[in-house]
């Protein structure tokens, strides 16, 4: 049981994905720092800060008013994004270069060329030439 979990563990891909997350959550806080600091600035040029320091905008709600934290979406959307495309670009995109490079070299192509795929007419001639054989073998011979 200890052999198994320690190959599982060696096997390349839990190390991977540990990698993965320790720089994601590392990578989270440093585009969150830069957001916060830039684009929160760049939107409060736009919208004035309520009293309590809240930036969005304010409706007036059954006890008082309410703030939408507007800067508060967007920066998540952001960061968001912001992350999606460096996780893309630094793990999906080469991985995925990484696994075409080894299927061809090892010469193993997915999906079959343009050329080595019959044609619809050849599959129907082969569909027609099957048909008079099983009609000749059971002595049913069509009569022209």
């Amino acid at each position: 049981m200890i052999k198994g979990f320690k190959e599982f563990i060696l096997r390349g891909n839990v190390i991977d994905l540990a990698v993965a997350v320790v720089i994601g959550a590392a990578f989270t806080a440093v585009v969150n720092a830069i957001v916060s600091s830039i684009i929160t600035p760049l939107i409060e040029i736009f919208w004035k800060p309520a009293e309590d320091g809240s930036v969005g905008f304010e409706v007036q709600g059954f006890w008082g008013p309410v703030v939408f934290p507007i800067p508060t979406l967007i920066n998540a959307v952001i960061a968001f994004f912001a992350v999606a495309l460096v996780v893309y670009f630094v793990f999906v995109h080469p991985m995925n270069l990484m696994k075409q490079r080894a299927a061809a070299k090892a010469g193993l192509d997915k999906e079959p060329q343009e050329s080595q795929l019959p044609t619809e007419q050849e599959i129907l001639v082969q569909i027609r030439d099957l048909l008079q054989q099983q009609q000749q073998q059971s002595g049913n011979a069509p009569k022209p």
